[in-house]
């Protein structure tokens, strides 16, 4: 299936290294991220995992849970982890889906649909690196792809939560390059009367369609 985002998050059920989870029930009433990789044992993989391991912690700030997903079976994942520890310097520490059978991977379109379990060339998995940011309403917020030679950069991946939040709570947009902290956008939905009633401390106009303001608290 093809998924868009503001749809609905496809819910499963699946073995994971903390045991079995249902995922709307675990995400509960939080954010979500939900990443994938080709496969376990891999580099590039290897370093994300781990750098994701190191930003838990902000995560976790942003009442956001972090969930990978490995087309390998669980099994694989929990000696890969020490790997990851060993070369990375940062052990993992949030659950990761097995998932040999390709159905989660399937069902979130990551991977070829045709793409069959067991052994897997580098063609067949190259769909598989995907990013989803899912609201405590359990729709996709965001969501984005890499291909298997590039790492991703999951620095971005915490400043889009803090965007895709900051829009959440606020009802702001967020400009080219924003970072925490820098003025926003005010949306044209909201007209200068009420951007006047909900900033009484101003805004700068640049054209009629072009409004900042900053960042509200």
């Amino acid at each position: 299936m093809t998924i868009r985002i503001g749809d609905e998050a496809p819910d499963f059920t699946a073995d994971t290294t903390e045991g079995k989870i249902r995922f709307h029930e675990w995400i509960g009433d939080q954010w979500a991220i939900l990443f994938s990789h080709p496969k376990d044992f891999t580099p590039v993989c290897t370093t994300e995992l781990g750098y994701m391991a190191r930003l838990k912690p902000e995560f976790d700030k942003r009442n956001t849970k972090v969930m990978g997903l490995s087309v390998d079976p669980v099994s694989d994942h929990l000696a890969w982890v020490k790997d990851i520890e060993e070369t990375q310097g940062h052990a993992v520490n949030y659950p990761m889906i097995g998932d040999a059978d390709l159905t989660v991977a399937k069902l979130y379109d990551m991977i070829h649909p045709n793409a069959s379990g067991g052994q897997r060339s580098a063609a067949d998995n190259a769909t598989v690196r995907s990013v989803f940011l899912i609201g405590p309403d359990k729709k996709v917020k965001a969501m984005f792809a890499y291909p298997m030679s590039s790492g991703r950069n999951f620095d971005e991946v915490l400043r889009l939560l803090d965007s895709v939040q900051l829009n959440a709570k606020h009802t702001v947009a967020t400009p080219v390059n924003w970072k925490p902290g820098e003025d926003v956008i005010i949306p044209t939905s909201v007209s200068d009367e009420d951007a006047k009633k909900k900033y009484p401390q101003g805004f700068k106009t640049l054209k009629p369609y072009l409004r900042v303001v900053a960042q509200p608290k």
